[in-house]
């Protein structure tokens, strides 16, 4: 399908150019009198001079970044895309998880796995990104098991840097990172409680307390307990946190952040793996209602994460600075539920995924799956910083030793236990003994990396260029290891206009070990990526304006990917894979009361993946206004957009999965102390399929979700 052929993501498309277009003359008027009736925006920031890539930012617009070089840099010299969803935005858009927190960033498909109670399943430019917490990696291994879901209360701002990133981080994916920043102790007192209330049962309550204990001391602590259900029966939604940091800051010149978090989840699976038929096909029964629970009451998917970890920066003099950031966490999953037996192949697929009931379609196949996995991770990055000078140049110079140890072991066992009617489930079957389980090996990956990276400024030109070397090891007990070693790099370059375009290209690549052996018996080769990427930037001073517009292409070597034609269902390796793309990106404040975010994607992604839309795009706008004479009052709307697509992973193509839009809408009013607001995401409460997987199994989208909420400032 060509851009032409898809009106939505036209029509969108050309949203996000006006929108940008009418930004233009309102500048010229931002310094005219409010008319009658209106509000005008008043925002006060004492810390408006001093935003720095962790800060908290007044509106949707962050003007720095620090994923994308590991240094405090302006995004307008930054040549690579990143996108940031500041803490406003969170709230704004009612952020219950971190896919919602990225549905409106460019470059990201959020929900790329549907409703999944276990994971937020998250891509970029067609594959899986890195996710990072404070600049160090949340797990080197494993999939959902190895962590536990983020909350987006805990967050100060989220960063995503699209493409390869090897060199600045090590073994990841080509997709890039996704880097949350976690709040932190402020030296002004700024305290609130909050509740919510919603749907599915959805009862909060919250806290972020933070402000100086002294003048060299400062404290936060960040709390939530949650009790909620799920549109899928029987699956509840209870979480607790508390995360408390400390800052020692006894001079202008050292710092030194103590953090510490624990978080208890305990939820089931929202993911029932239905079949084709009854979700996106027809079945002669009718479609499957998206609350349908095939498991038992009593399944489980529980996490609990403790980590603790400092921050430590020193600066010697104006030119060197030193900093190392380093976690310790533990975590711990424990799983116990059903799931449809829908992996099939051959006639299995052909009658849309029944294997059990192909004529009648009514019964499913349940597996009955027990784990128990214990992680514990370490990771510190130690670098220095050094602003000097040569001749006519600019020199930020970056050079450091990263490190991450994690030890995994894992007890699990699956057995195909029973067969449900999905249409008439009757509960209560006598469950398989939840006592012991075997032990398996416990596996052990390492990371040490070293690289040196400058960021050069001669007048109005911009250099970037890296270099960084890699040792992975992953070992297994009583087997042999793995090892890896990859030498990484980066090139940018970037030619800042007077007018505020900065127009730029990029070259990037990374590297990923890949455990588990081939048909054959071989050990799989690293996946490798490389990226390069040209576009344009337009961040002007003293206008409230971000824009960027990006084409890219990706290419991967080696990436694994299942093999239906297997019957033993070993990986296979690709030889390689190239996905290419324009993205288009819109921050901007019109006239003075209206903030606006869009973005518009098209992804020309291989065929051999998991399949991805073509086009997305996305827009949302958040008016403030008064109602007689009496000000605080907001409005925003947004339109989300998913092109259709199919998956043809591993072998013959799935039912094509229909394109959808949603929409999402809040109303807010604020006074000094307090805020109300009503945030609704998927307001029509439109059906729709998330995904469909060739393999045979579909996920459900997420429904209307409305949560009321109320916050008191203090």
């Amino acid at each position: 399908m060509t851009i032409a052929q898809a009106p939505f993501a036209r029509r969108a498309a050309t949203l996000a150019a006006l929108a940008f277009a009418n930004t233009m003359p309102a500048f010229a008027q931002q310094a005219a009198p409010a008319t009658a009736g209106t509000l005008g925006e008043i925002r006060v920031n004492a810390n408006a001079e001093r935003e720095t890539a962790t800060s908290p930012v007044v509106g949707y617009r962050a003007k720095r970044a620090v994923t994308a070089t590991k240094t405090d840099t302006p995004l307008a010299e930054t040549p690579q895309s990143v996108t940031v969803v500041t803490r406003e935005q969170l709230i704004d858009q009612g952020a219950t998880n971190l896919q919602d927190a990225l549905a409106y960033a460019a470059g990201v498909r959020s929900d790329a796995y549907g409703l999944d109670s276990r994971a937020d399943s998250v891509k970029i430019r067609g594959t899986e990104p890195s996710i990072y917490l404070d600049g160090l990696q949340q797990n080197s291994a494993g999939w959902y098991t190895s962590t536990t879901r983020p909350d987006p209360y805990t967050m100060e701002r989220i960063e995503v840097l699209r493409g390869p990133a090897g060199m600045l981080f090590g073994a990841g994916t080509a997709a890039g990172v996704v880097n949350m920043v976690s709040k932190r102790p402020l030296q002004e007192a700024q305290r609130e409680v909050g509740v919510q209330f919603g749907s599915w049962n959805r009862k909060q309550v919250q806290a972020d307390l933070t402000g100086p204990l002294s003048e060299q001391w400062s404290y936060r602590l960040v709390a939530l307990h949650r009790k909620a259900d799920t549109q899928v029966d029987h699956v509840p939604d209870d979480r607790t946190v508390i995360a408390p940091s400390l800052a020692w800051r006894p001079d202008g010149a050292t710092s030194l952040i103590l953090q510490g978090f624990w978080q208890k989840d305990q939820t089931g699976s929202t993911s029932q793996f239905f079949p084709w038929a009854g979700t996106l096909l027809s079945n002669p029964n009718g479609q499957l209602p998206t609350s349908r629970f095939i498991g038992e009451p009593g399944d489980r998917y529980d996490s609990d994460r403790k980590s603790f970890g400092w921050q430590f920066e020193h600066r010697f003099n104006d030119q060197w600075t030193l900093r190392q950031n380093l976690r310790t966490s533990r975590n711990e999953n424990d799983s116990d539920y059903f799931y449809a037996n829908f992996f099939g192949n051959g006639a299995d697929v052909a009658a849309g995924g029944w294997s059990v009931d192909p004529v009648n379609q009514r019964l499913i196949q349940r597996i009955y799956g027990r784990g128990i996995t214990r992680t514990r991770m370490t990771g510190a990055d130690t670098h220095a910083e050094g602003r000097l000078q040569t001749g006519a140049m600019q020199h930020t110079l970056l050079t450091g030793l990263d490190y991450s140890r994690q030890r995994e072991h894992v007890r699990e066992s699956d057995a195909q236990f029973s067969v449900i009617d999905a249409y008439a489930p009757v509960y209560g079957v006598a469950l398989p003994d939840r006592g012991d389980l075997p032990n398996t090996r416990s596996t052990t990956q390492r990371n040490v990396g070293i690289y040196l990276q400058d960021q050069m400024k001669l007048d109005r030109w911009i250099f970037v260029a890296g270099l960084r070397h890699d040792r992975a090891t992953a070992s297994t007990d009583g087997g042999d290891s793995e090892t890896t070693t990859a030498t990484t790099k980066r090139l940018g370059l970037m030619y800042a206009l007077p007018a505020g375009w900065s127009p730029y290209l990029s070259y990037t690549e990374s590297f990923t070990p890949q455990g588990g052996r081939t048909i054959t018996g071989g050990l799989f080769k690293p996946l490798r990526g490389e990226q390069v990427e040209a576009g344009v930037k337009y961040l002007p001073d003293g206008v409230p304006v971000a824009f960027t517009a990006s084409v890219y292409r990706l290419k991967e070597k080696n990436r694994t990917v299942s093999d239906t034609t297997d019957p033993v269902r070993f990986g296979r390796q690709l030889d390689q894979t190239l996905n290419k793309g324009v993205e288009l990106e819109l921050k901007s404040t019109v006239g003075k009361n209206t903030d606006v975010i869009a973005h518009y994607n098209y992804l020309d992604a291989d065929r051999k993946l998991e399949g991805t839309p073509r086009h997305q795009a996305s827009v949302w706008a958040k008016h403030r206004f008064a109602i007689a004479g009496v000000t605080g009052f907001s409005v925003g709307a947004g339109l989300r957009y998913m092109g259709d697509f199919v998956d043809a992973q591993g072998g013959p193509p799935g039912p094509r999965v229909p394109s959808v839009t949603l929409l999402d809408l809040m109303l807010a009013y604020d006074t000094d102390t307090w805020r109300f607001a009503l945030n609704a995401n998927n307001a029509t409460d439109k059906t729709y399929v998330s995904t469909c997987l060739a393999r045979g199994d579909c996920w459900w989208g997420a429904r209307r979700n409305i949560v009321a909420s109320a916050t008191y400032r203090f």
